[in-house]
């Protein structure tokens, strides 16, 4: 039998991507042992997480206490070294990328984790491939069509997430020449197709929250003219192309968009979105820039809580060129589904989510409370 591959994976379990990142390689690599790299703050979480995989799987991994923000991730030096004498794969899954994260937290994990990963795979004496999984927002406010291979600077960017995810992309193409590296840029990740599993209701979810909240006959405007592509790949879709693609001999050395290729527009995932949750399809449309202050009207209020950089990735007409991935793809039957197919899935989820909220609240509100509870909150 040969010898099992020593890959680490970073992100488990504080991101979605990690944690189904995690099932799929244990699943799909039956030789590989998986080396766990999670900070102190999620070793009690992640140690209970290792456990409860089916005993075959849960053998094959091993969780180390560390943290990409630290110098030599927070280990030893002698720790630092058996790492990196054991490691051949490197899934670099950890980033943040929620819209309430501060400037701080996003250049520590994103830039200074980036860069230390990148320093870990310097020092493995037999890395066969470092996987950096960055993100198709990296393309900023950039407008008309993105090759995969481009990475344009920019003097402003939508949000701290897409600007430091930009320049940890950057560090890792420099490091290209030497190092064998492959990118994945998914588009924006939501939920599970089948199941609409999410780890944080933003983006999307929040204009669901929106339709789901309001009156049943208001008729929702639509930030901007809604005639642009709206990006959104379902995360089983992401895992299931991205790790195809970063097996393949073909990948080191490229960069790869996980997209979907007939995008629909603003307006039709809003009209989706409505149909679904039993509500009136949008109305006319606001400038992006006027939207948050002219929804805060009586019904509209709520809308401010969908962040400004969602809203100006709703009036950013860019679309993503898919040729490297196509091709690696071609014939493993992995497909993004259109999203008609799982925006449904999504409201459902979306709706069952806010019943149970409001059945907790409820038992833990005093019996006489009559404080209403904005849904979009929290």
């Amino acid at each position: 039998m040969p010898d099992a591959t020593q890959t680490l994976l970073t992100g488990f379990p504080a991101t979605l991507l990690g944690r189904r990142m995690l099932l799929k390689i244990l699943e799909a690599e039956p030789q590989t042992r998986l080396l766990c790299l999670s900070p102190p703050s999620h070793a009690d979480e992640a140690e209970d997480a290792l456990i409860a995989l089916p005993q075959p799987l849960r053998e094959r991994t091993e969780l180390v206490v560390g943290d990409v923000t630290s110098m030599d991730l927070g280990l030893s030096g002698k720790r630092f070294n058996d790492l990196a004498a054991r490691v051949e794969v490197i899934h670099h899954c950890d980033a943040v990328s929620h819209a309430g994260a501060s400037r701080a937290q996003a250049e520590r994990t994103n830039v200074t984790g980036t860069a230390e990963i990148l320093e870990l795979a310097e020092a493995c004496s037999s890395l066969r491939r470092l996987v950096h999984w960055s993100s198709a927002l990296v393309s900023g406010k950039r407008e008309g069509r993105v090759a995969e291979s481009e990475l344009v600077p920019q003097a402003h960017f939508p949000s701290v997430i897409e600007e430091t995810r930009y320049r940890a992309e950057r560090m890792v193409r420099a490091a290209m020449d030497h190092l064998p590296v492959t990118i994945l840029r998914p588009a924006m990740i939501v939920g599970d197709s089948r199941t609409g599993e999410i780890d944080r209701m933003e983006g999307p979810y929040l204009l669901i929250l929106l339709m789901l909240s309001s009156p049943v006959d208001l008729r929702v405007p639509l930030p901007g003219r809604g005639d642009v592509p709206l990006n959104m790949v379902p995360i089983d879709y992401v895992v299931d192309a991205g790790h195809a693609i970063a097996t393949h001999a073909g990948s080191i050395g490229r960069s790869f968009h996980l997209v979907d290729e007939r995008p629909p527009t603003a307006r039709r995932i809003f009209e989706l979105i409505a149909e679904a949750a039993g509500r009136p399809g949008p109305v006319g449309g606001l400038p992006t820039q006027l939207a948050s202050v002219l929804l805060r009207t009586p019904g509209l209020e709520r809308f401010s809580h969908i962040p400004r950089a969602f809203l100006e990735h709703m009036a950013t007409a860019v679309s993503y060129d898919a040729r490297n991935t196509r091709e690696l793809l071609t014939g493993s039957g992995i497909e993004c589904p259109p999203a008609g197919q799982y925006l449904t899935v999504m409201v459902d989820y979306v709706r069952s989510h806010q019943q149970q909220r409001n059945m907790d609240r409820s038992r833990e509100r005093p019996e006489h409370d009559d404080e209403a509870v904005d849904p979009l909150e929290g």
